[in-house]
């Protein structure tokens, strides 16, 4: 079983040299350590398991200015090992070690009592009795103490044997599919190139994968896996390796980057938090404070926005977001810590509700309902996880809810969720089934609530209503116009998907190329009637020789845009057919033009503008007009001076 071991605790209280007792390995690696005798970076080592298997060792530093190192080190971590100087007791980086692994969600740990060497039996009580108070109301209250010396070896072999019974009893955190190896190391090594260490998350790398580091989004290739100095083909959730990248030089690449497969993992510069301020923090957090923020291995300043209140004072929990100066990449329920900038100590921490959240506007009506949905997430993940795909479907379709109009491909669905693949495919096809949830997009595996589905759908025909309503004597109007109000920003696939729906329950219709509501008449004012029957009767007694349309307005008495509507109209109709600016033929004047020129062509090769006249009879000022119209309609083709047939 792979679970990874980190040891936490307040500076010289032993850790490293505990470790070395335990394993043989010498965490403190940089010479600046050696030489003051103080971590600073992350160290790591392993223990021989039963089986050939082996247990991850993280060392962190324990001074209170490489807090952040140790922050970063205990990401990965599934099991604690508290070290506490038997000749000092609890101390304060002690206490913030121990709130750290609170807040990173770590809950199996044990205290190692080191120094027993230094100090009399009846002061080791006395430090026993204080570290049992200390630990009263939190995770480790419960857990055994182990007094050793690294010095002497006292005590070293009983606590091994406790570890070992732990690496096999103590369950891994759960973890989701998506691969994630947040970067804790990064270096070079000759033959090889750039390298870097961390501790797998969740999911699985296998040696030959594509893969990329997030956030910047830089691809590369894990050439070579190795854990704990073994060449190994995968690498697991919840076991450190070593993974030769390819194609990138190692200033690229930096600590708080995640190894991912790509388009697993999805920057973004706000986060919405469940957060905690810790009962000891010396003040409340102020609304818009700005904070050191602590994700995997990753630190990044943000800021801290509250919706419901102006302060969260120690010992309260709430929902915050955070606004980062950097993109970050999360997935549901991953846990994170808050640091204040002055005085620099812990003082919150909380876990991701959404890494993708939704505009939380204070005027949006809908606020109360998406801030609902959102404070619900964390107790609906946790019964999904109990394998029932009702539970999983509620969970997904509250974000699908929360995703509204945008909707989300699975590979979304499953950084908002935290399910895997497969749990996730099952609550997808229960609301399926049921009409909950909508794929719009089969090839890409694209998601829409049935909610948000409706909603568009009312858009979509309230705005065919109001282009009825603007433009009552056009009998349809065309899909860009439809699509200029509500589907905007929308994808065309899913505009499509939303078209098609509403054809097929009735509820728009298809009129030529264009579209209607099914109750939508053409229907005239009684002037409007009036003028239409005035305008074709003007058109249809002129024949082959139409007057101009300024001229038939004035002599009318109405204005180009009194006449517009109802000119359109009749276009529509095909009682007028408009030969150019300013110019319309009676439809059925003009189609008997058209019956002569085909007839024409039937004996003739070419056109031009004596034939016509020869025809017609008509004056050069139409017979240009209908050549041109002919022209543009494609008819005719023009040569030279000359028009050949093209036919219809």
């Amino acid at each position: 079983m792979a679970v990874i071991l980190g040891t936490a605790g307040h500076i010289d209280h032993g850790k490293t040299s505990l470790v070395r007792a335990l394993t043989g390995i010498d965490c403190d690696r940089l010479e600046e350590e050696k030489r003051r005798g103080i971590t600073i970076e992350l160290g790591f080592a392993w223990v021989d398991l039963p089986g050939g298997e082996r247990l991850g060792i993280v060392d962190v530093p324990g001074h209170e200015r490489f807090v952040k190192n140790m922050v970063a080190g205990a990401a990965g971590v599934d099991l604690v090992m508290l070290v506490i100087a038997a000749d000092e007791g609890v101390m304060p980086q002690t206490r913030e070690h121990l709130e750290i692994c609170s807040l990173l969600g770590i809950r199996d740990g044990f205290v190692a009592l080191t120094k027993t060497d230094m100090v009399e039996p009846d002061w080791l009580a006395l430090v026993r009795e204080d570290i049992q108070r200390f630990l009263q109301g939190s995770f480790l209250e419960n857990a055994p103490v182990f007094p050793v010396s690294s010095t002497t070896g006292e005590g070293v072999d009983a606590l091994r044997a406790h570890i070992l019974r732990c690496a096999a009893e103590t369950p891994p955190r759960r973890r989701g599919d998506i691969f994630r190896l947040p970067v804790d190391r990064v270096f070079s090594m000759k033959g090889h190139g750039t390298v870097i260490t961390g501790t797998v998350i969740s999911g699985t790398v296998h040696s030959g994968d594509e893969a990329c580091f997030m956030p910047p989004g830089l691809p590369t290739r894990a050439r070579g896996l190795q854990r704990h100095g073994r060449a190994v083909n995968a690498v697991d959730a919840g076991q450190r390796c070593a993974v030769n990248v390819q194609g990138l030089e190692v200033t690229e690449i930096e600590r708080g980057f995640v190894l991912a497969r790509p388009g697993e993992l999805f920057p973004s510069r706000r986060w919405l938090l469940r957060l905690t301020c810790l009962a000891s923090a010396p003040r409340p957090l102020r609304q818009r404070v700005e904070i050191h923020f602590h994700h995997g291995t990753r630190e990044c300043p943000a800021r801290v926005v509250f919706r419901d209140r102006d302060r969260l004072a120690p010992g309260e929990t709430a929902l915050a977001e955070a606004r980062f100066a950097e993109d970050m990449v999360g997935v549901f329920g991953d846990h994170c810590v808050l640091r204040a900038y002055s005085p620099l100590r812990t003082v919150a921490g909380g876990t991701l509700v959404s890494p993708l959240p939704p505009e939380l506007r204070r005027k949006d009506p809908a606020l109360t309902d998406k801030l609902n949905l959102l404070q619900s997430l964390p107790g609906l993940h946790e019964r999904a996880c109990n394998g029932k795909a009702e539970e999983r479907a509620a969970l997904v379709r509250a974000v699908l809810l929360l995703r509204g109009r945008e909707g989300a491909d699975e590979a979304r669905l499953k950084a908002l969720t935290a399910l895997s693949a497969s749990a996730l495919e099952s609550g997808l096809n229960l609301l399926s089934s049921r009409g909950e949830a909508l794929c719009w997009d089969r090839e890409s595996r694209l998601w829409i609530s049935q909610t948000a589905f409706t909603d568009l759908l009312t858009a979509c025909l309230t705005r065919a209503a109001d282009l009825h309503r603007k433009d009552p004597l056009k009998p349809a109007f065309s899909r860009n116009a439809l699509w200029a109000g509500w589907g905007r920003n929308l994808p065309p696939r899913l505009i499509q998907k939303l078209l098609d729906a509403a054809l097929r329950q009735g509820r728009l219709a298809v009129e030529g190329e264009g579209l209607r509501l099914p109750e939508h008449k053409v229907t005239l004012a009684a002037d409007q009637a009036g003028l239409r029957q005035r305008l074709l009767e003007a058109h249809q007694r002129a024949g082959l020789t139409p007057p101009n349309l300024k001229d038939a307005l004035e002599e009318l008495g109405v204005s180009a845009k009194e006449a517009a509507p109802v000119l359109r109209l009749l276009c529509e109709e095909g009682a007028l057919v408009r030969v150019r600016d300013g110019l319309y033929y009676d439809g059925v004047a003009l189609g008997g033009v058209l019956e002569q020129v085909r007839r024409w062509f039937a004996d003739h090769e070419n056109l031009d503008v004596g034939g016509l006249k020869e025809m017609l009879g008509l004056s050069r000022k139409y017979l240009i007009a209908l050549l041109e119209y002919m022209d543009n309609t494609r008819i005719t083709v023009r040569v030279g001076d000359q028009r050949r047939y093209r036919g219809r």
